[in-house]
């Protein structure tokens, strides 16, 4: 399943040339990262209190392969490629129209309250399968 959340481009993205600044795009697939865990039915602050775990980002590689520009109407496209006991590798894309600008593998684990790598909630695990 691919989910997808709009974004418009708006000045305060943009860089001297009036393009997106190359960081702003990790803000946009961290908004469809976000959205997408709300719509498969996580909340993060229940799971951050009960189960004491919380997400990061264990690594990222990321292709820039356009640029976007002011006022641009963007699609951020969000999926699971796999789930194991302790990660999710996430695929995802930034997109005008039919052009791809940007494509990244997210590697996303999670942590204990005190920083220590802890395996995924079964009950996560099971949701995003």
């Amino acid at each position: 399943m691919i989910h997808s959340i709009p974004v418009r481009v708006y000045y305060e993205d943009t860089d001297m040339a009036g393009i997106v600044y190359y960081a702003n795009y990790l803000r946009y697939i961290e908004r469809g990262r976000s959205e997408w865990v709300r719509d498969v039915g996580l909340d993060q602050n229940v799971m951050k209190e009960r189960d004491g775990v919380v997400f990061a980002v264990r690594r990222l590689e990321a292709d820039y392969l356009g640029s976007a520009k002011l006022d641009d109407a963007l699609v951020v496209e969000t999926q699971v490629k796999s789930v194991s006991g302790v990660r999710m590798v996430m695929e995802q894309s930034v997109k005008r129209g039919e052009d791809l600008l940007f494509h990244a593998l997210v590697t996303v684990v999670c942590m204990s309250l005190g920083g220590q790598p802890t395996r995924l909630p079964a009950n996560i695990r099971q949701m995003v399968h």
